[in-house]
């Protein structure tokens, strides 16, 4: 474990648990978060992970004003279902995404792990746009990607972001209830 997987393991934790409890703080600590990963991840050969801290960066900044500014008469976000028309675009975007990122990988890398590496690419990028909405359902993206980010990172020797990943499986199933309990758009039931 180095000091910048510490800070690594410090801002996500931090950055995850605000998103779970809907503060826009998360934004500015994610980026902090997403400048240490950065570092952390070249010298690993994670390259598409390195590449999408530099996406969640800018991600970032939009999903920050969104919150802030998106909703109803630019109000605050509130959490709402993904339209369902979006979800085989999201779907087939994650697919083309995770094809396109291992083909560049295996070929213009020497990365050791370019399919995983580019599969967890793709879920993060699809869960953070979902995310940057306030969609529910960007939690069960999270908690399919983090599955596969414990392993991954495993794999690599970064024990300590292993961990850390392993803790956001819980945070997404407390960002999961959270972000349902508040739904906006959620059914009214039928009287009986």
């Amino acid at each position: 474990m180095t000091a910048l997987e510490a800070v690594g393991f410090v801002t996500g934790a931090l950055c995850v648990w605000l998103a779970a409890r809907q503060v826009v703080w998360t934004f500015p600590v994610g980026i902090a978060n997403n400048v240490a990963f950065a570092a952390l991840f070249v010298p690993a050969g994670l390259y598409a992970q390195a590449g999408l801290q530099v996406v969640y960066v800018v991600l970032g900044g939009l999903g920050w004003w969104w919150w802030l500014r998106a909703g109803p008469d630019r109000t605050p976000l509130r959490p709402t279902g993904t339209p369902p028309a979006l979800v085989p675009v999201l779907a087939a975007g994650v697919v083309a995404g995770t094809a396109a990122l291992w083909a560049l990988l295996a070929t213009q890398t020497d990365s050791t792990v370019p399919g995983w590496d580019a599969l967890t690419t793709a879920l993060s990028l699809c869960a953070q746009l979902m995310l940057n909405r306030k969609w529910v359902e960007n939690w069960l993206v999270w908690i399919v990607a983090d599955v596969v980010y414990v392993g991954l990172y495993a794999s690599q020797g970064l024990w300590l972001t292993a961990v850390l990943y392993a803790g956001f499986l819980a945070l997404c199933v407390s960002g999961l209830r959270a972000y349902r309990a508040a739904r906006v758009d959620r059914p009214v039931p039928v009287p009986a």
